[in-house]
């Protein structure tokens, strides 16, 4: 699934709403909320933080997912196409970049 599929099911869910889209501000709430929730898993289980309760585990696949949805709500309140500004980051990765680091022999 290309950006594109992913941008039409995330607008397929939120046009069903009367409300639509949240202004750009609370989207980018969102995102930091997702993101925090998404650091203190890894904080978790890779960091010296330790957990209150073995149980309080969370899926850092859905937190990741979470972050990308919102990013996903913001790209398409803005009109962005995430396909076209993918590319033009690998492109940005394989040109500008391709001699940036020590590759593997």
């Amino acid at each position: 699934m290309g950006f594109i599929e992913a941008q039409k099911d995330v607008d397929n869910w939120v046009s069903q709403y009367k409300i639509g889209y949240y202004p750009p501000l609370a989207i980018i709430t969102q995102l930091c909320e997702e993101v925090g929730e998404l650091a203190r898993e890894i904080n978790n289980r890779h960091g010296p933080r330790i957990k209150k309760s073995p149980e309080d585990t969370a899926d850092i696949g859905n937190e990741i997912t979470d972050a990308i949805f919102a990013l996903i709500c913001l790209a398409n309140s803005n009109n962005i196409n995430l396909d076209e500004c993918w590319k033009k980051k690998l492109d940005k990765c394989y040109n500008r970049d391709k001699d940036r680091w020590e590759k593997k022999e």
